[in-house]
């Protein structure tokens, strides 16, 4: 049995769009011509006009599960990628209990294989519990299916623990992908130090927390020789210095999330902690200086940092709310509706930051769309506005994008050939 997708556009170069018929059997790309060998069991699909897309891969995703499944399940978390077109996601280790030991780790990926409706691939932690100087067994984990190794929420502090990780990740050819900040530069703030946290008299995280751990995690990776990934970077100090680690040699990659691309501390209109996330939204320049990143290659990638929590703890504001935001279902529309349309990046770039450079980072077997490859594929309707209501497949609805009007709006994404969001 075949699917078959009609009458799509498909992006080459640029904002150029393209015909486009995808035959898809077997769980596998098979063509982009109309076969003659219809049969009546075939699915055919008619996208008019839609953009056709690898699947999305996001590497940096929190399913909550197990231990805050109040929040979110692998269930709920995987319905919410395939809504936002996400085919491949990497899942964050701050769960109850980590997965810090194989048999811990087997537990999440039983989880997953049972729910999840996306390819979902485990990080494992740095140290035991995220929390203390004890290395997790990098060796084991990765044979045993972990995909890079992460203390997500919270910076490893010691630099001689950090140390001793990026020696094992060079032995054991494993990524280290790091939450960077210093908890004594840090404090108790809630917020960027700027204009937002003068103006609600709010204690202010430096941008220094972030670059100064940065700077210290890079010159480690080239005394080891290990590959290090910068998770969520929000910093134009940041932006800076790792331009020039890559410029001398330095085996880096980093993300940066869409609400940093398009949101700055100037936007949060209140005390409002659907706005309250970490790293937190930072100044106007910091804000350039990430788009200027993601043009001259220095960021490698979009990362969504989707992080759910409920409507309860959201509503204690600034001071006692939890930091994170939702991403995963509309990180594309707002993207292309904010970045595309306003001449600001390609269309091939965002599709290229959001599905092909983050698999590469990864080596993933995923991110493309040619003969023989998975039928990972999302389609996305870029004529239609439509706005962002309070309603998610997420379990949890803490965005500040709620309201904004916005096109291309996923409609169709499948996995290994299968349907797993279908709008309407």
């Amino acid at each position: 049995m075949k699917t078959i997708l009609l009458n799509g556009r498909r992006c080459q170069k640029g904002n150029t769009l393209e015909a486009c018929t995808l035959v898809i059997e077997d769980g596998l790309i098979q063509g982009f011509k109309v076969p003659t060998d219809f049969t009546e069991n075939d699915i055919i699909i008619d996208l008019k006009g839609a953009l056709v897309t690898p699947g999305l891969v996001d590497l940096h995703t929190h399913l909550r599960e197990p231990g805050f499944t109040h929040k979110e399940t692998v269930l709920t978390g995987t319905k919410a990628a395939a809504r936002g077109g996400f085919t491949t996601i990497c899942a964050m280790p701050n769960t109850n209990p980590v997965p810090d030991t194989i048999e811990r780790l087997k537990d999440f990926q039983t989880i997953v294989q049972r729910d999840a409706l996306v390819h979902v691939h485990a990080y494992a932690p740095i140290t035991l519990s995220l929390l203390s100087n004890t290395l997790s067994d990098q060796k084991a984990l990765k044979a045993q299916g972990a995909i890079a190794f992460t203390n997500d929420g919270v910076g490893v502090q010691d630099a001689s623990t950090m140390f001793e990780a990026f020696k094992f990740a060079s032995e054991n050819y494993a990524i280290i992908a790091a939450h960077a900040e210093d908890d004594s530069l840090k404090g108790k703030g809630v917020i960027h130090e700027g204009e937002a946290s003068n103006r609600m008299k709010l204690p202010g995280i430096p941008s220094v927390s972030e670059s100064t751990q940065v700077a210290r995690d890079l010159l480690l990776a080239e005394a080891t020789g290990a590959r290090y990934h910068v998770c969520h970077v929000s910093a134009k100090e940041t932006v800076r210095i790792i331009r020039e680690a890559k410029h001398a040699g330095i085996r880096v990659s980093a993300e940066v999330t869409p609400h940093h691309l398009l949101l700055t501390d100037s936007d949060i209109p209140y005390d409002d902690a659907d706005y309250k996330m970490n790293p937190p939204l930072r100044a106007i320049q910091d804000r350039k200086a990430l788009i200027e990143g993601l043009l001259d290659g220095t960021l490698d990638c979009i990362a969504t940092d989707h992080a759910p929590h409920t409507p309860e703890e959201k509503a204690q504001g600034f001071l006692k709310a939890p930091f994170g935001i939702i991403g995963l279902e509309y990180a594309f529309a707002l993207l292309y509706s904010e970045l595309v349309q306003k001449g600001i990046i390609t269309l091939a770039q965002l599709i290229n930051w959001m599905s092909r450079n983050p698999a590469e980072i990864f080596e993933l077997d995923v991110g493309l769309l040619n003969i023989g490859d998975k039928a990972d594929v999302a389609c996305f309707d870029l004529d239609n506005l439509i706005v962002i209501f309070d309603q998610f497949h997420s379990k949890s609805r803490n965005s500040p994008f709620i309201g904004r009007s916005v096109k291309g709006d996923c409609v169709l994404t499948l996995v290994d050939g299968d349907i797993v969001w279908r709008k309407d």
